[in-house]
């Protein structure tokens, strides 16, 4: 058992270097190309903008890691703010209840999306679309399409800290954590890859992959949720124009962490460092001048070349596979 866990971390390890390696290249580059990147406010910067795209990335992994994709979180996240701001704001509940209410609202789209795949086998693109058109309309409806200033009430869950380290913070790496033992360590986990792998022969070796499906989608909506109180909590605000591009940012994170997306392969962990390396790289082309154009050309390129990557690793393990 100590030999098979030996085993194990050394993999992970291994596998993590290249990620480690290209973060840490991406540090170098920008700390001499721009003038203020190695400062205390400029990771200060990049610790505030990644807790809640990183607890979506969590959640869009197990996605991935299922051969599905969810193209509505982006949209799920407006409408979960909405409804957090306006439980505050215009019903007057205490915070915890809001919370709640949010957190129902992130499952229920899930659930729905989900349900929806499995029950007519419709691919998740699709269905997800969909969803992305219909939590957008309703953030609009539940808002009145204006920003809720909401302020104190919510600010006190972003200006909490631990030993120094932000609750979002905290918060995200506890995500992370429990993601990585979940698919790791859990039967549930090892469905997710076989699914991923190959559904067909999990249903012929009589198990039945729709409630896993199911909860995948539900899983990675109700993170979003909670995303959606980190972010706004950080705003003060409910903004139903939020989460604008989000699917595309936390799509690109789990591709560049390694994650196939052909399904059954999958690290939450190297899904973190895709983050990361996405946040770097966002805050360091901001420092040395780039504008918003070159910005979105080179992180395409980035995502670009994670995708040629993987088909490439695919290819050589199944090459492997057959050897």
């Amino acid at each position: 058992m100590l030999r098979m866990f030996s085993s194990q971390i050394k993999k992970m390890v291994s596998e993590l270097a290249g990620l480690f390696g290209a973060l840490v290249v991406l540090i170098i580059i920008f700390g001499l190309t721009a003038n203020n990147f190695f400062t205390l406010i400029t990771f200060k910067t990049i610790a505030n903008q990644i807790p809640d795209v990183t607890i979506v990335a969590a959640g869009m992994t197990f996605v991935l890691i299922i051969a599905g994709i969810d193209l509505s979180v982006g949209s799920v996240m407006a409408l979960c703010g909405a409804v957090l701001g306006v439980s505050i704001i215009n019903w007057h509940l205490p915070l915890w209840a809001a919370i709640g209410l949010c957190c129902l609202t992130g499952l229920g789209c899930g659930l729905l999306n989900g349900s929806v795949i499995v029950r007519w086998k419709l691919p998740s693109f699709i269905v997800t679309l969909a969803m992305l058109e219909i939590a957008r309309g309703a953030a609009y409806l539940v808002t009145d399409s204006r920003t809720i200033y909401i302020g104190g009430t919510i600010e006190k869950i972003s200006d909490a800290s631990v030993l120094g380290i932000s609750l979002p913070a905290i918060i995200a790496f506890l995500v992370i954590v429990l993601a990585q033992i979940v698919l790791s360590y859990t039967v549930f986990g090892r469905y997710m890859v076989a699914i991923g792998t190959n559904e067909e022969v999990v249903r012929l070796s009589g198990i039945n992959p729709k409630p896993i499906k199911i909860a995948v989608f539900a899983i990675c909506s109700l993170l979003t949720a909670v995303g959606a109180i980190i972010q706004t909590a950080r705003l003060s605000s409910a903004n139903p124009n939020t989460g604008m591009g989000l699917e595309l940012q936390a799509i690109a994170a789990v591709v560049i962490g390694g994650t196939s997306l052909m399904g059954g392969k999958g690290s939450v962990i190297r899904t973190f460092l895709g983050v990361l390396i996405i946040g770097v790289l966002s805050t360091g082309l901001a420092q040395i001048g780039a504008q918003e154009p070159t910005k979105r050309l080179i992180t395409g390129l980035v995502i670009l070349a994670a995708v040629v990557l993987d088909y490439y690793r695919n290819r050589f393990r199944r090459k492997d596979a057959i050897d």
